[in-house]
């Protein structure tokens, strides 16, 4: 296991420091693409104290030539494609660029690997936003696709693209379906980092209300830290195949409010707005995973529940409150 080096598109992000962390633990040498375009990309690196650890590779998912030099400067023998456009609601708005960045940036650097260094192992971010209005009550593997966004059409590209070059030119090519994965790094636009910092401003007298669009929607949410072992662990594996990641279980919006609020004392229901400013063109309404088979072929199963998780970013979202003010 030593020595191995591993090539992280996304490395900024929620997942991609989590990965990052990971795979630094079992002595690989991580490097990471970073896609020049945002302010500072580096805090959740920095908050992991990892970012001395790893190196940063000036690269973009829009630019083949530079992928092409990414994987020859470090010799990667692991490549995870974490980056995306990945904010759903932005996606009606920006949905040329969700394509060329989520869609036809992995199908970059598929091409990428296939010339460079066809041995190497790539892992592909699916999503079960891929599942959208669904067609069967549990989704797995087997389920068929119906997108439902921009977004979602875009990884669907990436995710077929990621087949078809596994069955086309036999790289070990694999996808990981991950359904709703959350934690104190999430995203502030996404609904349940919006929730827990809400809960700590309202918490600290900051803020008095909190606006949300179908808090109905139902999602199966799990921990981002433990999704990215599933992740390594697709890429161990002898053959390349696709697994839904999940953990089963599936809770509305309105519960995770529920839980969120009550951890300090409060009532969800006193400061919870429905705005229907917040809706999505087309919702996806109801999603859940069946991991059996990451479970039975990864060994993979989720250590954390909603509850725990939910605990965990109202805490870290009150730490954060607290320091600013």
């Amino acid at each position: 296991m030593k020595g191995k080096h591993a090539l992280i598109t996304g490395v900024t992000g929620q997942d991609g420091a989590y990965l990052a962390k990971f795979l630094l633990n079992k002595g690989y040498s991580v490097h990471g693409v970073i896609a020049r375009r945002g302010t500072d990309t580096l805090w959740r690196l920095r908050e992991l104290s990892v970012l001395n650890d790893i190196e940063i590779i000036d690269a973009d998912l829009i630019d083949l030539s530079s992928l092409i030099r990414a994987l020859e400067r470090t010799s990667a023998e692991e490549i995870y494609n974490l980056a995306a456009q990945s904010f759903v609601a932005t996606s009606w708005d920006q949905p040329i660029l969700t394509a060329e960045v989520t869609a036809v940036g992995a199908l970059r650097m598929l091409e990428a690997i296939r010339i460079v260094n066809p041995s190497a192992r790539f892992y592909q971010a699916s999503t079960s936003e891929m599942f959208g209005k669904v067609q069967r009550p549990v989704q797995d593997e087997q389920t068929p696709f119906y997108p439902r966004s921009p977004y979602a059409v875009s990884k669907l590209f990436a995710h077929w693209s990621t087949v078809n070059y596994r069955e086309s030119f036999k790289l070990h090519a694999s996808s990981g379906i991950l359904f709703n994965h959350e934690s104190p790094f999430r995203g502030i636009e996404f609904v349940t980092r919006k929730v827990t910092d809400a809960v700590a401003r309202i918490h600290c007298g900051q803020q008095k209300e909190l606006r949300l669009g179908n808090i109905d929607a139902q999602r199966d949410w799990g921990f981002a830290g433990d999704y990215v072992e599933a992740m390594w662990s697709m890429l161990q594996q002898p053959e390349p195949d696709d697994y839904v990641v999940a953990t089963g279980t599936t809770t509305s919006v309105r519960e995770m409010c529920r839980i969120a609020f009550a951890y300090v004392g409060l009532n969800s229901e006193d400061y919870v707005i429905v705005d229907p400013r917040f809706y999505r063109p087309a919702e996806v309404d109801f999603l859940t995973g069946n991991p059996a088979k990451a479970k039975a072929r990864l060994g993979w199963t989720p250590k954390t529940s909603l509850e725990s998780l939910i605990h965990l970013m109202v805490e870290a979202d009150l730490a954060r409150v607290n320091q600013v003010h």
